[in-house]
């Protein structure tokens, strides 16, 4: 049976475990091992996600579960995106979800989030969660590394309001680093960005994605689709596998430099 969500197309017979490791071979299709595992669960201001431009000032529920099809060596989450974490989750499902964030609107809750992991690889659970939610009057939040087929978009994206997308990168080299594909990402962010509101982000990494001509193509193809699009300029630090020093504060200034030449918003985080 191949798996649907992303570019690995995982082959996978019954009961084995694909790549993302929150996806398995069920009886006739491949199924979500970690629909309704909870790992996460939190009250967040929105510039959290980050999302700058959405509601800012406000409050989301952020619901995060386990697994992810990427292998960033820098992931800072890593706990809960490279591990089978089901023994150690709490049920949560769409409904305890909704019912969570509607008794939280008088603290100044919007709706849910679904972050922390990468969520698309049960992207079922984001679709059910979701729906329900804007049923409720809530609005949605995704925060996502992109990495997923125009199929799956297509079966959430009427029911989001507002993603914050990773860009890791310009080139498939740096994606190929990540054990991801550069033209999918690109592809979904293309999709998106005319649907709901989309922010993204890209983390700079010392060594690997930090030069200035990089930044540029990143910048111009983002104002190709519109240079309204936010970005956020995240700051690195040693985190997982990953143990070069941290970004230094001159390299963030002189990138941001460079993509506010085709951008009207860009924003330094964990600065």
């Amino acid at each position: 049976m191949k798996c649907p969500v992303c570019f690995h197309h995982c082959i996978l017979a019954k009961g084995q475990i694909g790549f993302c490791r929150a996806r398995m071979g069920g009886k006739d299709r491949v199924v979500s091992m970690n629909y309704g595992f909870c790992t996460s669960l939190a009250l967040d201001p929105i510039e959290k996600k980050p999302l700058k431009e959405f509601h800012p000032g406000s409050f989301v529920l952020s619901y995060g579960s386990f697994g992810c099809n990427l292998r960033c060596p820098f992931c800072q989450n890593y706990e809960i995106s490279q591990f089978d974490r089901r023994r150690d989750s709490e049920p949560v499902y769409p409904k305890d979800l909704v019912e969570s964030a509607l008794s939280l609107v008088p603290q100044g809750n919007i709706g849910v989030a679904f972050t922390y992991n990468e969520p698309l690889v049960g992207y079922e659970y984001v679709r059910d969660a979701a729906k329900l939610a804007k049923e409720k009057g809530l609005l949605t939040v995704l925060v996502t590394n992109g990495t997923a087929s125009l199929e799956i978009l297509k079966e959430i994206l009427p029911y989001i309001d507002a993603m914050n997308i990773d860009l890791k990168g310009f080139d498939e080299a740096f994606y190929r680093y990540v054990g991801g594909s550069l033209e999918m990402v690109k592809a979904f962010i293309a999709a998106s960005f005319k649907k709901c509101h989309v922010e993204l982000t890209t983390l700079i990494v010392p060594g690997r994605n930090d030069s200035p001509k990089m930044m540029e193509g990143e910048a111009r193809w983002i104002a190709s689709l519109d240079p309204r699009i936010p970005l956020h300029l995240s700051r690195y630090f040693p985190a997982y596998l990953e143990r070069v020093p941290a970004t230094s504060l001159s390299s963030m200034k002189s990138l941001e430099t460079v993509a506010k030449r085709y951008l009207a918003s860009v924003y330094l985080g964990n600065v």
